[in-house]
């Protein structure tokens, strides 16, 4: 390949970007408006304004991966690398598809095509449904068969979205109308299944390659169970669950169903395992958010993999076999406040200082003054740390974690050092429950931000990423044709670029220095002034003016960062003012509601 469209953004279009630099092939990036300051935008060869405020438009992507030259299309993930029409539709035009053939992503993208096709390849499955559930009363049937919870999940869905899970029959009607909510709005299908919610499994995936000659093989597994709303957060590879019989059964049972189903890219098994056995959960058609701790250990570039399998190379020899080599652990930092349930937060990073030395990775796409929108996913940075050993890997980790410097908006990196700190993780004691069993509210409480942390603070004319500096030239960014060019114009008289900011980190306190609740704030009379805590947009409104309410229930339900928040009433009352409507957007401090006792 000569030229490749990365159609993508963020750290994954930087990875990506990168290893086709490595390999001597040119990159197209694109962009929407918010991204135009972005850093793949400027590493990249070329870049094309797609005119849209989405990623989602195959159409589009088509049209300028045609415009462009580009003979290969690299999806990353989320976003369209698991549409197999857009797959499909790039390979009528001749250009390669940077991913498994569209066959094997439609029978595999679909959670109940996968469970199905891992009965017929022998591979047990977490007992569930192959059927679209589409009554209450299936699930209250399922429950009084399997017991409760039950878990009910987006067929098409995946990354959490479209999961929910119900306690009782009482639940069923709001928790299949969620899953389906979630399911048409983030993967165009509405289509949902049951299955047997497990207490206390651990997740495990196992990492496939598979070429076009129907040699497939294993990289080992990951431990991925450290999760918030069925999201990963921290995951580490091997996993301290994991012993070498179990990891070839599990390694052989991934590689049978993805011979199953003819699988030619890079790939990702997933598991729940449980009281010594393991079980099928679903099939990812597609590089992992986490593929950096298995590049790590098992010492591979699993991007560089995929580009040479969609060019027709055969697998490499010397990859079959391979066992691990030492530890990594990666924290995903996102913009998101652990002390608030996790709420996302979009806003502006005033300092960005990162980490480095001996078995640090980090992949990401920061810069001082860099704007985090709330029209995506709130990772920020992959952190990664690889030791000999797991004690090693921890110990470089809680040092890289310290040096990291994100100021202006909450996120996770207060959470990622309770983690590598706690008992249960150190000893390896982990599961899917591990947030709100191991580490409970309360403590998620105790990483509340100081109330006067600076959160959006203003910063001088920040020069972006592809500024010059000091000196007598600049550089502008400019379109032409919807493509864009960097010019290099030297401007006399021109003032030096201003500096960074010099604020210096802040440390979380308890989370009775942080004031009030989230969005919420004491009113007059006893009642209560709900305030929206984030920008976002609201989703579902759930009360009218002159409803009666109770504390802590739900009023509407904002979307940010691709995350719902519910939010909740301060206090028992009456609705007096109802200030938003479904679909409004609103900014962080808005006025949304009023109740009065």
């Amino acid at each position: 390949m000569r030229r490749i469209l990365v159609a993508n953004r963020g750290e994954i279009a930087l990875r990506v970007i990168r290893a086709c630099q490595e390999l001597g092939i040119e990159t197209v990036a694109v962009y929407t408006e918010v991204d135009r300051a972005a850093r793949h935008v400027e590493l990249a060869d070329h870049a094309f304004n797609l005119r849209t405020d989405t990623y989602l438009s195959a159409g589009k992507l088509l049209e300028l991966a045609v415009r462009a030259g580009a003979d290969g299309v690299h999806p990353g993930y989320g976003f369209l690398s698991e549409n197999a029409e857009f797959a499909r539709a790039c390979v009528a035009r001749g250009i390669a598809w940077i991913g498994p053939n569209p066959d094997a992503i439609s029978r595999m993208g679909s959670k109940t095509e996968a469970r199905r096709a891992a009965g017929e390849a022998g591979v047990e499955a977490v007992p569930g449904t192959v059927d679209a559930c589409t009554d209450p009363q299936e699930i209250v049937a399922f429950g009084k068969e399997y017991g409760w919870p039950v878990a009910i999940k987006a067929a098409a869905g995946g990354g959490g979205r479209g999961f929910v899970v119900v306690n009782g029959p009482d639940e069923s009607e709001a928790g299949l109308s969620r899953a389906r909510r979630e399911g048409e709005a983030y993967f165009a299908s509405g289509e949902c299944y049951l299955e047997k919610y497990l207490p206390r499994p651990r997740h495990i995936e196992v990492q496939i390659l598979g070429d076009k000659y129907g040699s497939v093989i294993h990289l080992g597994e990951r431990e991925c169970s450290i999760q918030r709303r069925h999201q990963k957060l921290v995951e580490e590879c091997p996993s301290p669950a994991i012993t070498p019989e179990l990891r070839e059964a599990m390694g052989a049972a991934a590689v049978k169903l993805a011979k199953a189903v003819a699988y030619d890219s890079a790939g990702t098994v997933e598991f729940l395992f449980s009281d010594g056995r393991f079980y099928f959960l679903e099939m990812n058609t597609r590089i992992q958010v986490e593929h950096t701790i298995t590049e790590l250990v098992y010492r591979c570039d699993l991007v560089k993999e995929q580009i040479r399998i969609a060019a027709g190379a055969p697998l490499r020899k010397d990859l079959a076999g391979r066992k691990p080599e030492g530890w990594a652990i990666e924290c995903r930092i996102n913009a998101e406040d652990p002390a608030q349930n996790f709420r996302p937060a979009p806003g502006l990073l005033t300092r960005v200082r990162k980490p480095g030395g001996p078995g640090v990775r980090i992949d990401d796409a920061v810069y001082n003054g860099y704007r985090i929108p709330d029209q995506y996913d709130s990772l920020l940075a992959k952190l990664v740390a690889w030791g000999e050993d797991r004690d090693e890997a921890i110990a470089r980790m809680r040092r890289a974690l310290r040096e990291v410097v994100l100021e202006g908006v909450p996120t996770t990196v207060p959470f990622h050092l309770l983690v590598m700190d706690h008992p249960a993780f150190r000893a390896g004691d982990t599961s899917t429950r591990f947030v709100g069993e191991a580490v409970s509210q309360a403590d998620l409480a105790k990483l509340a931000m100081p109330a006067d942390s600076p959160k959006d603070a203003a910063l001088p004319a920040a020069p972006g990423p592809a500024a010059e500096g000091p000196g007598p030239f600049r550089t502008f960014e400019v379109e032409v044709d919807d493509q864009r060019y960097q010019v290099r114009i030297a401007e006399v008289g021109a003032a030096p670029a201003p500096a960074a900011s010099t604020t210096r980190p802040r440390k979380p306190v308890a989370a009775s220095s942080a004031g009030s609740g989230a969005g919420t704030n004491g009113g007059a009379n006893g009642g209560g002034t709900v305030k929206a805590p984030m920008h976002a947009t609201v989703q579902r409104v759930l009360v009218e003016v002159g409803k009666q309410v109770e504390a802590g229930q739900t009023l509407l339900v904002l979307e940010a960062m691709k995350m719902e928040t519910e939010i909740p009433c301060p206090v028992a009352g009456t609705v007096q003012e109802l200030a938003v409507t479904a679909g409004q957007t609103v900014e962080g401090g808005m006025i949304l509601a009023v109740v009065r006792p």
